[in-house]
């Protein structure tokens, strides 16, 4: 499991013209999938978004959670994210997880989190997506399950 994060003073995501989730202050998750992920790696991946200490505290310092500044999550699915672009000039995509799969444990992602006590809005999975945010920082951190 991949996690693109980013840090973001707001975030929406609108598919078709239709905004179907947005946040204020807290991270952007770009979330991919791929055929070896488990509960396991769900839930090791929500634990450590939850607990990711990106945010300045009072000494400027990254120091706090997204749960200690009472920040929410935008998480956007992104199969993209295991797109080979070794060979040729076109990605291949063979080590996303197949969509029920992936629906499968992207949907417990977003509800592990949840139970965290984050407030979690989502894109809409599969569908073609306009995601828009401020990224605050720029922070950017890219988390994969399978290096932990």
């Amino acid at each position: 499991m991949k996690v693109v994060v980013q840090r973001s003073k707001a975030a929406s995501v609108t598919v078709s013209g239709e905004n179907v989730g947005a946040i204020e202050q807290g991270l952007v998750l770009l979330v991919g999938i791929t055929h070896e992920d488990t509960e396991a790696d769900v839930r090791w991946m929500a634990d450590k978004v939850a607990g990711l200490r990106i945010f300045e505290d009072e000494n400027g310092k990254m120091n706090l959670s997204v749960l200690e500044i009472g920040g929410e999550i935008l998480s956007v699915s992104q199969f993209t994210l295991y797109g080979d672009c070794r060979k040729g000039r076109r990605p291949n995509f063979m080590a996303a997880a197949r969509p029920e799969q992936a629906e499968v444990l992207y949907e417990a992602f977003n509800e592990a989190l949840r139970k965290t006590g984050l407030r979690v809005a989502t894109g809409r999975f599969g569908a073609m997506m306009d995601v828009q945010l401020v990224n605050w920082g720029p922070v950017t951190l890219i988390i994969d399950s399978k290096m932990s």
